[in-house]
């Protein structure tokens, strides 16, 4: 008789890897069966989380309920409890589910065919006959050496500093045709290879993970288990790779004033990851700050064991704030360990016995220009106050001095130290050209104590900044009109300050694109640089005139001036008749004289446009006058000089109207004038008064005779000198001595 577990291993080598669960298990079974039962057929794919269920067999309609099959739930294979008949039934349908109590179906359904291998079982009828059939089958057994033995704990240092994979151990299922399968938990970085050998595939970090468990399988090629799994522990070992964690900085403590030495502040607690128990996570403490004072002793005392922190015997005042500062090292504070500062704020708390007080009580000088608008800020001070209490530090300001006409004024919120001095009304630095203001400020709340302070006060300087207007010009635009063909050097017009006595200008052309016209710097003479080439008449070309202060470049103005092409002259304008004889003052004011046009009853609505007004093209004209029409038949005649000098003038206009041009001379007799504007006339000479001519030869001949009379006194001296040089010596008579 063929023993079970043989039957066992010839049914179970051709089946292939479990396969999905749509898949058709298909087992074979020997009929009339005369080993041992239950036989074990095949293993079933069942998952191993969800062992919790229960297995349910069925089967076709041929098989009685109570069955010839059953799954052993403990190592899921399909069994066979009796021997089968081939003759009876040749194949059975079976199915298998994993169900919970209420029927919920967790895994399958799996089919599985069960076929009966037909036997020659027709010896029966022959009983021990020698005509009856009969089969011999020979087995070696091989007995090797258990190698699937336990493993030995593996001690891993943390942080390991090796390449990886690492080998730390190997396992050996002595059978041939073996799988490894690992598996550890937690899951870590932990893997086998086909030789059975165990790594570790990165850094292990003890405060993550200390230990794992690691179970290894020997398994066939169709993933079924040989025997029970082997167990690894691993162990991670700590290193000092974690500091001190002091925990996170609480609310300020508050220590009465005039608390005795010994009374308890507080008590620090430093973390510290590593392995408990160990040196790595035995953790003192060390006071950094405050240090002690040589003379009087020590603010704090610490238990560098507990961390327990108490008042020494130095004496804090009230309002004080102290912070706390403790290094907690491990290794017991051996050389080598890791530290961190621990940090906690000690308030001893007071009474309203401080004063408000300025952290700047001297504000440097403040420049305001003198048209600073009102409510400008000025500055801001700030203020402090020793007490802790709200209430305490509530605080008055006000401007104690400097300020008699209500210039300035504060500004800021109860509950703030912040005061903002700002400008309530106009500066002038004529009527006072800086302020000094003293700020002070008083606590709100009643002050205790010795004696109530008189307040503290803090100095702010402000000096008021004359400004200055930028230079003023005498005319806020300029105009001039001249023929294309003027030629290069001809002066256009002036550009002069409105007031002579202010301080000298500089012009400078900004954006003479063409480059055809040239400013004097000083004199603010514009004159044309060269041809006016690529001008047309009846164009406009318009730059831009810069006025510079000469004493404060900063100072600066602009002006346009627009200059009109003309038509070139081809032929000598005709003159007009001499205009009627005007009257101007020198040195300039504002008055002027009014040129018309040929006929004053142009009519400008014909289309052909205006007349337009321009200057002869002397330079000496174009220098000392200036023409500005200001519609279309007048134009204005003014001095473009601050002085001229007084005599009578012929002004050449050029007039233009259409394709016609007009010569037109003004006649003005420029002269001094009185306050009035009226031009003060020369008065004729008075009888009886000398002339300039007599006067000068009187003055010449009195000279003439002073002149000879010196002449002769001077002759008449030298010839004396001589006379007594040519005497003999002794013939002088010697001086009586005294």
């Amino acid at each position: 008789m063929i023993p079970a577990w043989l039957w066992l291993l010839c049914f179970s080598i051709p089946q292939a890897l479990p396969e999905a669960q749509t898949t058709e298990l298909y087992v074979e079974v020997p009929e009339n069966y005369g080993g041992n039962f239950p036989l074990y057929l095949t293993k079933l794919p069942l998952p191993r989380e969800e062992a919790e269920g229960q297995i349910v067999l069925s089967g076709n309609l041929g098989m009685a309920a109570e069955g010839p099959f059953a799954v052993d739930p403990e190592s899921s294979f399909l069994l066979v409890t009796r021997a089968l008949d081939r003759e009876e039934q040749a194949e059975y349908q079976l199915q298998v589910t994993l169900e919970t109590e209420d029927g919920h179906v967790l895994w399958g359904p799996q089919p599985v065919l069960v076929h009966v291998k037909d036997e020659n079982d027709q010896v029966k009828d022959m009983g021990d006959q020698a005509s009856g059939h009969q089969a011999t089958a020979t087995i070696d057994v091989f007995i090797v050496e258990n190698t699937w033995l336990p493993l030995d704990p593996v001690h891993l240092a943390e942080n390991l500093k090796v390449p990886y994979p690492h080998h730390i151990s190997q396992v050996h299922w002595s059978g041939g045709d073996v799988h490894y399968h690992l598996e550890s938990q937690p899951p870590g970085p932990f893997d086998v290879d086909a030789e059975g050998k165990l790594y570790v595939t990165m850094e292990l970090d003890r405060e993550t993970q200390a230990e794992y468990l690691l179970q290894v399988w020997a398994q066939n090629t169709h993933g079924e288990d040989y025997t029970e799994p082997l167990e690894l522990q691993v162990v991670v070992m700590d290193e000092n790779d974690n500091v001190p964690v002091c925990s996170p900085r609480d609310p300020p403590i508050s220590i009465p004033e005039l608390s005795p030495p010994g009374t308890k502040v507080t008590r620090l607690l430093a973390e510290d990851m590593d392995a408990p128990g160990s040196p790595n996570s035995h953790v003192v403490y060390r006071l950094l700050s405050p240090e002690p004072k040589e003379t009087e002793g020590r603010a704090f005392e610490l238990d560098s064991t507990s961390g327990s922190v108490t008042l020494g015997a130095l004496p804090f005042h009230a309002g004080q704030n102290i912070l706390l500062q403790v290094l907690a090292v491990d290794l017991g504070g051996a050389e080598g360990g890791l530290s961190s500062t621990c940090e906690v704020t000690v308030t001893i708390t007071d009474i309203n016995d401080h004063a408000p007080e300025f952290i700047t009580s001297q504000i440097e000088p403040i420049s305001l220009p003198e048209d600073t608008k009102p409510g400008t800020l000025v500055a801001t001070l700030m203020a402090t106050d020793a007490d802790l209490d709200p209430t305490f530090r509530l605080m008055n300001f006000a401007i104690e001095a400097g300020n008699v006409d209500g210039t300035f004024g504060l500004d800021w919120e109860p509950d703030s130290g912040h005061v903002q001095l700002r400008l309530l009304k106009n500066l002038s630095f004529e009527t006072a050209p800086s302020h000094k203001l003293v700020v002070v400020v008083q606590s709100v709340a009643e002050m205790v104590g010795p004696g109530p302070s008189p307040g503290a006060t803090a100095t702010v300087t402000v000096l008021v900044e004359r400004v200055l207007p930028p230079p003023k010009l005498d005319q806020e635009s300029y105009e001039a009109s001249i023929p294309v063909s003027t030629p290069a050097g001809s002066l256009l017009l002036t550009i002069q300050p409105l007031d002579p006595m202010s301080s000298p200008l500089r012009f400078s052309l900004v954006n003479d694109s063409e480059g055809w016209l040239c400013i004097k710097e000083v004199s603010g003479e514009v004159h044309t640089a060269r041809p006016l080439q690529g001008a047309q008449p009846g164009d406009m070309y318009t730059v831009l005139v810069e006025a510079q202060d000469a004493d404060e470049p900063t100072l600066s103005t602009f002006v346009t001036l627009v200059i009109h092409f003309l038509k070139a002259h081809s032929a000598p304008a005709p003159t007009l008749a001499l205009v009627p004889t005007r009257h101007l003052c020198t040195p300039r004011k504002n008055h002027g004289v009014v040129v018309s046009g040929p006929s004053e009853d142009v009519d400008l609505a014909d289309g052909h446009g205006p007349y337009s007004f321009a200057l002869g093209l002397n330079p000496t004209v174009q220098r000392d006058w200036h023409i500005q029409a200001f519609n279309g038949s007048h134009a204005y005649l003014t001095l473009a000089l601050h002085w001229v000098e007084p005599r009578e003038y012929l002004v050449p206009v050029i007039i233009n109207h259409n394709a016609q041009m007009w010569q037109l001379l003004v006649r003005v007799i420029v002269c001094r004038c009185n306050v009035e504007g009226q031009c003060m006339r020369k008065v004729g000479r008075m009888k009886g008064m000398p002339t300039k001519l007599s006067a000068v030869g009187i003055l010449v001949g009195t000279l003439l005779a002073i002149g000879i009379f010196l002449i002769l006194i001077f002759t008449h001296l030298t010839l004396a000198r001589k006379k007594d040089l040519d005497q003999p010596v002794d013939s002088v008579p010697l001086k009586a001595a005294v």
